[in-house]
């Protein structure tokens, strides 16, 4: 210790010599200074993470790797690792390692945890977690990584892999190995994904409830035998335009499936009635929903479901051209649909009057009828099935040519008093005609009239309206050029439960007159309201608005004659709350206009300045600052 503290450095600190008999080899230890006298040639750091070997001559690293082990042993170290996060890790070194991961199934993995840890963990494994991948996203690595990842988070419950080329039955497999509590299954628009892997999920994810197939073109029946056989859980299934799928794995899925509730098919163009009727025959009292859409069907499914449809409340019929008007009748007829609440028709030529008045009767819980493109449904027809339909809540007629306001204002006063929602769109039978009803009876359940691009929908129309529904809360004239002041004024005053939801755009004819009337007599109700389009509407109304509509929350005036006046009227109104505002198209609203706009914004979510061209952008981006919770559109 002395010799240690009388070191002067002149003298060797060790006598023997130095440590190194190369000099060079110092350097790997003793780092050089900026004071050094000795130059030597610099050499690189050595890694640390592989042992040193001292030689005489030089120090050596000895390189080792654990990619050196063959996939066995990594298989056997990787299924031994004591928790998901310690796997999840792993996979994130290499490809190679998470592709070993991912090929472990669960029941591979050896448990070292106590007994009720291990129920603690299952438990906590509900699959919750949901993924979704979509187009060059969507990879057998990516599955791969979610098949890892997701079984330490709570487990892989809802997939859906959309428009994808990267996918292939490989990465399906992988999922049904690492997530077998996947409930939920979507695969859109996927041609590299074939029966090995719809197998292979449904071997390894016996809990799957929903299969959603769309645009599969390699999917047979093959993989919906392989899910009746290992699913018996499933309760919804939508199959869309996989020409490969038949009868035979209908058939299956009905008959092992028994808590099958939904069935949607669309453009198969080889199921045909073998397998509907196998279908509701074997589903009898499960199914509740089903949806048939451009299948080559007949009379004798239609016959089918009318007879053994006892479960179904929803029935979605669209586009089947083989069926008639036999068809529909027969299944208003069969007595089967008694819980039926929904029907809907869609370009079904067999929909004739006859035949939909069999539907109404043999219907008698229906709520809701939906018919869309019926060529074949005139006035008598419609006015029957009213009559007929006693539990009628909402009826819907769109692109029915053939009814007029006679067959409109007839199911009105034939329909039963349930009925609170009425809609035509795009009906070009109208004409508007003035006719006297005698002894009219009021319909007073109808609460919610919509009548939208019906253009022989007039004046004349309105006066017999405001007489037979006097209770209407909401209102959908849009489109309705044919409308004026003195047809809406009288269908204002007999509206007696106030008007809370208005929908007047494309009503050119209409003024300032009208909407300062609305506002009067319905302003304690008013919550919505739209005007766009409406060119005669101006200042006016924005001022009686301001005055009368407290509880107005959305309103529209876009392409309308209002001006900054108007615009500050609105600011000026003590209790108004709006929260959506759109002035589109206003082009005489100017940046005057934002320091009234910037009081609005204590209530507003949503403003709408697109194409309001006396707005700058300097303005509009001070408003930006100014209201930043509003979503504002320039």
């Amino acid at each position: 210790m002395s010799k240690l503290f009388a070191f002067t450095g002149n003298d060797d600190f060790c006598p023997g010599g130095s440590i190194y008999p190369n000099p060079k080899e110092s350097s790997l230890f003793l780092p050089r200074g900026h004071y050094a006298d000795v130059c030597l040639p610099s050499r690189k750091r050595s890694r640390i993470s592989a042992p040193f070997v001292f030689s005489e001559e030089r120090l050596e690293q000895k390189q080792t790797s654990i990619e050196a082990l063959p996939d066995e042993c990594l298989f056997e170290i990787f299924r031994r690792l004591p928790g998901g996060e310690e796997r999840s890790a792993c996979a994130c070194v290499s490809k190679h390692w998470l592709s070993l991961l991912s090929n472990i199934s669960r029941d591979e993995i050896s448990n070292f945890k106590s007994t009720q840890e291990t129920e603690g963990e299952d438990q906590d494994v509900e699959g919750y977690l949901s993924r979704s991948l979509e187009g060059k996203k969507a990879t057998d690595t990516r599955l791969a990584a979610i098949a890892v990842g997701t079984a330490s988070c709570g487990g892989l419950g809802k997939l859906s892999i959309r428009g994808s080329r990267g996918v292939t039955n490989q990465g399906l497999k992988v999922i049904s190995r690492g997530c077998p509590s996947l409930k939920v299954l979507s695969l859109w628009n996927l041609s590299s994904i074939g029966d090995e892997g719809l197998s292979e999920i449904a071997s390894g994810c016996h809990q799957l409830e929903k299969l959603d197939l769309c645009h599969c073109p390699t999917i047979t029946d093959k993989s919906l035998l392989a899910i009746a056989k290992n699913c018996p859980n499933l309760t919804d299934l939508t199959i869309e335009s996989c020409s490969n799928i038949e009868n035979k794995g209908l058939q299956a899925i009905a008959q092992s499936c028994p808590n099958l509730k939904s069935i949607s098919i669309k453009d198969c163009p080889h199921i045909g009635d073998q397998g509907i009727t196998g279908l509701m025959c074997s589903a009898t009292y499960s199914l509740a929903k089903v949806k048939l859409q451009s299948l080559n069907i007949g009379d004798v499914s239609l016959a089918v479901i009318g007879c053994y449809g006892k479960a179904v409340t929803d029935l979605s019929l669209t586009t089947l051209p083989n069926v008639s008007e036999r068809g529909f009748w027969v299944m208003g007829n069969g007595n089967g649909l008694q819980k039926l609440k929904s029907f809907t028709v869609t370009s079904c030529r067999g929909v004739t009057d006859l035949s939909l008045e069999a539907v109404g009767k043999g219907c008698p819980n229906l709520k809701q009828f939906c018919l869309r493109k019926s060529a074949f449904i005139s006035d008598n027809g419609l006015v029957s099935f009213a009559k007929a339909a006693g539990s009628l809540e909402s009826l819907q007629l769109e692109d029915c040519h053939r009814i007029t306001q006679f067959g409109f204002f007839g199911s009105l006063l034939n329909c039963g008093a349930r009925l609170k929602a009425l809609s035509l769109v795009n009906c070009l039978g109208f004409k508007d005609l003035s006719f006297g009803l005698s002894s009219l009876s009021p319909c007073l359940s109808l609460q919610s009239l919509s009548i939208h691009n019906c253009p022989g929908f007039g004046d004349a129309s309105l006066a017999v309206l405001g007489k037979l529904c006097p209770q209407l809360q909401q209102l959908d004239f849009s489109g309705l050029p044919g409308i004026t002041d003195a047809g809406f004024l009288p269908l204002l005053e007999s509206c007696e439960a106030g008007l809370v939801k208005v929908n007047l755009s494309g009503c050119v004819n209409l003024t300032d007159k009208v909407i300062s009337s609305m506002a009067g007599l319905h302003g304690g109700t008013l919550e919505v309201l739209n005007l766009n389009g409406c060119g005669k509407i101006s200042d006016a109304s924005l001022v009686a608005i301001a005055e009368n509509c407290m509880l107005l929350c959305d309103l529209d005036m876009s392409k309308c004659a209002i001006t900054d006046f108007g615009i500050a009227s609105l600011a000026c109104a003590k209790q108004l709350n709006l929260q959506i505002l759109s002035m589109s198209g206003c082009h005489m609203i100017s940046d005057k206009s934002v320091p009234s706009l910037g009081k609005l914004g204590q209530s507003l979510l949503g403003l709408n300045l697109q194409r309001c061209n006396g707005v700058s952008s300097s303005a509009v981006d001070m408003l930006m600052e100014q209201l930043w919770r509003c979503d504002i559109l320039f």
